[in-house]
């Protein structure tokens, strides 16, 4: 009976006009030859040309459609995207190195004042290892937006940040003046950005409804890099390979206008602040730019010291600072290396709350 079915078999095969079972078998799933062919195609893809050299680059995930774009541009097209930028930006040496002495020990005496809270609120603006101090204008920006997105920034009322300084008018803006860098009443906004090392600074363009074109920013302190085209993740943070990398030297001048200042993002990465750094960012606001709805704002506030408790110190601001991550990691740590005691505070607290439930067993957490 076995043999009668195997014949039968055979015969239906031969009929079918296949003479090797695999034939037939890759004519009844031609998707699969389809799906091999396009992972083939993907991997040939993925071959990237970084500076003149092949190489290889393994993704895991398709982050964006920004992101294929990114990866599968050739050299040229970079090149050519670099070619645009770097023509669109201006370097200056204007500042000697006596010159830069001065204006660092004016930007110490910033970071005193701020520090002792001789203040408004709005004018200084601290984050992990980089502060901000906004004169003559300021403006909303980031996590302080209502609405997240590009255009949402918001000026300040005015009278909510301090003036420009008289020392950025002597030392720093009438020297661009004189060197035909800037027209004379063109900045009406002066913002000190100060770095520590591993400071950093996301990609942005500088907001096009609130500012003027062009941008010019003073570097002090020491060398850096500002780089354009980049993309940052973050936990940990990681920055994407720049379209360019702009070397600022320590008393230049650089001047962003046009593509650089307008279609293309700019940061300051963390691995190229090696050392302390600050820039003066001096810029003309528009006439129309909006500002920060009244209605919806605290009412003005007098100046009053901020943390008055602590004596004033040049340098407070330009130590290390303890993350919060670190500092929850030394808590671990520390608690872990005590002997675990538990009062009778906190006895009471875990009766009482097994009298509340009943029977009824609740895992709780204890902070």
């Amino acid at each position: 009976m076995w043999t009668v079915d195997c014949r039968y078999r055979r015969n239906i095969f031969k009929a079918s006009g296949f003479s090797d079972l695999r034939e037939k078998l890759k004519s009844m799933t031609p998707h699969r030859d389809d799906y091999k062919n396009r992972v083939d195609e993907s991997n040939r893809n993925k071959k990237v040309i970084e500076g003149g050299n092949s190489t290889v680059r393994k993704r895991k995930h398709r982050e964006s459609s920004e992101d294929e774009l990114e990866y599968s541009d050739l050299s040229e097209s970079r090149e050519q995207v670099a070619h645009r930028v770097q023509s669109d930006i201006v370097q200056v040496e204007v500042f000697s190195q006596e010159e830069c002495d001065i204006i660092e020990s004016k930007i110490d005496e910033v970071v005193s004042n701020a520090e002792a809270g001789l203040y408004r609120e709005h004018t200084v603006d601290r984050a992990p290892l980089r502060n901000k101090y906004f004169f003559g204008e300021g403006y909303t920006y980031g996590a302080q937006l209502e609405k997240r997105g590009p255009g949402q920034e918001r000026l300040y009322r005015k009278g909510e940040v301090d003036d420009i300084p008289t020392w950025v008018h002597d030392l720093v803006i009438t020297k661009l003046i004189a060197s035909g860098v800037i027209p004379e009443g063109f900045v009406n906004s002066a913002v000190i950005n100060d770095y520590q090392p591993g400071g950093c600074i996301v990609s942005h363009v500088d907001p096009l409804h609130i500012f003027a074109r062009p941008i010019v920013s003073v570097s002090f302190f020491s060398d850096s890099a500002l780089c354009f085209g980049c993309r940052f993740q973050f936990k940990p943070i990681r920055v994407s390979e720049p379209v360019l990398v702009l070397p600022v030297k320590r008393g230049s001048v650089t001047v962003l206008s046009g593509y650089a200042a307008d279609d293309i993002t700019h940061c300051i990465r963390p691995q190229d602040i090696k050392e302390r750094r600050a820039v003066i960012i001096l810029r003309k606001t528009k006439p129309d730019a909006p500002r920060v709805d009244q209605s919806h704002s605290s009412p003005e506030r007098p100046l009053k010291a901020k943390r008055a408790h602590r004596r004033a110190d040049p340098d407070a601001a330009h130590r290390p600072r303890v993350l919060e991550m670190d500092k929850e990691e030394n808590r671990r740590s520390s608690s872990s290396s005590r002997p675990h005691r538990r009062s009778n505070s906190s006895e009471n607290y875990w009766r009482r709350s097994e009298d509340s439930e009943g029977s009824r067993k609740v895992k709780m957490r204890r902070h």
